[in-house]
């Protein structure tokens, strides 16, 4: 295991806890973002597994938006 492996754990599992879709999406986009010059450097071991690391964000966003909130009014 990487150390870029457990510090995907580290904030997965606090995004996790603190259930905010909107976190999810953008740490997506910003994984995305950091691969895309690491694949211009011929970088490809990191960057690729910034793009699964990005693609796990996108789907915990879409099951988290998808769940209904359970807002008492």
């Amino acid at each position: 295991m990487k150390p870029q492996d457990i510090v995907f754990g580290i904030i997965l599992g606090t995004f996790l806890a603190l259930k905010n879709p909107l976190l999810f999406a953008w740490t997506g986009l910003l994984m995305l973002s950091i691969s895309l010059p690491l694949f211009a450097l011929h970088i490809f071991f990191t960057a690729e597994r910034l793009t699964w690391y990005a693609a796990a964000f996108f789907l915990f966003f879409i099951l988290f938006s998808f769940t209904p909130s359970h807002k008492v009014k």
